[in-house]
């Protein structure tokens, strides 16, 4: 089982997401290199490859894509020449170590990441300098009959949370002050959009919460929340989204 029952549905989550990502022209038309990281069937790289400008007469923007999964093969990619595809495990970057990418897109399958620390640092290796990560997390616990609820698909190991992301996001080297997070009670995945950041990936063991608020790694509110507690609570989080709105945490 999965959190989303089709691949058609899983792409309609994702295009909350792109469609508000593509109201930035400015930025769109900057990206020239993508890798969907867990492409699955290819639906999302293909939106990808596809995209054009929204001019009058729109232009295609040629962003060269890179689909990763495991499956043998993805057929999508047949239908676009700036499209191509690797089958691999998306935790074992070696392949791709000799190309820098403008964004990092991955829906619906950091959750099957067995060593996630550890990935991110591999992913930020190969993201350009001001490069984007794009990350939709499925949540796993929530709020049933007034009670929280816990669920684990086949081959998640973790429960990731907007802090826990937050934090490996921070301790990693991808810049968090200036990312965006969303969570609402509607969705069920968690969003966030972070660029990689100036600070390389920190010492996991030695790392302290303190340390990454010190070192101004994480939002204003995650770092108020910090030094009132000596650690991060997630009600006490004020983020912003793509859409210019706002989430306070302690609402949801």
């Amino acid at each position: 089982m999965n959190t989303f029952a089709t691949s058609k549905l899983s792409h309609a989550h994702s295009l909350s997401i792109l469609n508000t990502l593509r109201e930035y022209d400015e930025f769109m038309e900057s990206i020239g290199t993508l890798v969907d990281l867990g492409c699955g069937s290819g639906i999302d790289l293909e939106w990808w490859a596809s995209l054009t400008t929204r001019d009058d007469t729109p232009k295609p923007l040629n962003i060269r894509c890179t689909g990763v999964d495991q499956f043998e093969t993805c057929d999508i990619i047949k239908k676009y020449p700036n499209a191509t595809y690797q089958r691999m495990n998306f935790e074992d970057t070696a392949s791709l170590q000799n190309n820098k990418y403008d964004v990092l897109w991955c829906h619906d399958a950091f959750q099957y990441c067995l060593d996630p620390l550890n990935t991110l640092i591999k992913w930020r290796n190969i993201t350009n300098d001001n490069g984007m990560l794009i990350l939709s997390v499925p949540k796993t616990i929530i709020v049933h009959r007034g009670k929280l609820a816990f669920h684990q698909y086949n081959s998640c190991y973790y429960h990731h949370t907007m802090i826990s992301l937050m934090h490996m996001l921070a301790v990693t080297g991808w810049d968090c002050v200036g990312g965006f997070f969303q969570e609402t009670v509607e969705d069920p995945c968690i969003n966030v959009v972070v660029y990689k950041g100036m600070q390389g990936p920190l010492d996991f063991n030695s790392t302290t919460w303190y340390d990454l608020a010190e070192q101004n790694l994480l939002p204003e509110s995650a770092c108020k929340s910090i030094n009132a507690h000596g650690y991060l609570r997630q009600q006490d989080l004020v983020v912003p989204w793509l859409d210019r709105s706002v989430t306070w945490m302690e609402k949801l």
